[in-house]
């Protein structure tokens, strides 16, 4: 763990980007409370890894299948034309991927999702009602 990592302290910083949904086979899903993506997702290693080289391939195994089962509940739940995955670390260097849903008539479609848009926030009751539908097709808890 590291102190100065969001994602390892999981402090207030992190509480403020982003609502934590549930753990999955080796990592944390969270709801990204800026929503231009209508279920845009952030997927976060459990472990402190930088590069997905330095993971045991069967760490790299299993969060693909993380990866794969959140985008199908993504897909199951909001219904986008296409999902779009990116993974950076430049300035969060703690292994996580964006997992972003995308539409034809809606930001972005074409090219690369913004990062940071902040456009986009819901209330709680509307976040819970997303995660809620997140957690039916992730079948979990």
């Amino acid at each position: 763990m590291q102190r100065e990592c969001v994602f390892c302290s999981r402090d207030e910083r992190l509480e403020h980007l982003m609502i934590e949904i549930c753990e999955l086979g080796v990592s944390t899903l969270y709801l990204n409370k800026e929503q231009s993506y209508l279920g845009r997702c952030v997927l976060v290693l459990n472990e402190h890894q930088r590069e997905l080289f330095h993971l045991p391939e069967e760490t790299r195994a299993k969060l693909m299948e993380d990866i794969v089962r959140v985008a199908s509940a993504i897909e199951k739940s909001f219904l986008p034309d296409k999902i779009n995955y990116g993974m950076y670390g430049d300035t969060m260097p703690h292994i996580h991927f964006h997992v972003v849903p995308k539409y034809k008539d809606g930001d972005s479609w074409g090219g690369p999702f913004d990062l940071n848009p902040n456009r986009v926030y819901f209330s709680d009751e509307q976040y819970m009602g997303m995660i809620e539908k997140l957690i039916k097709y992730l079948e979990v808890g």
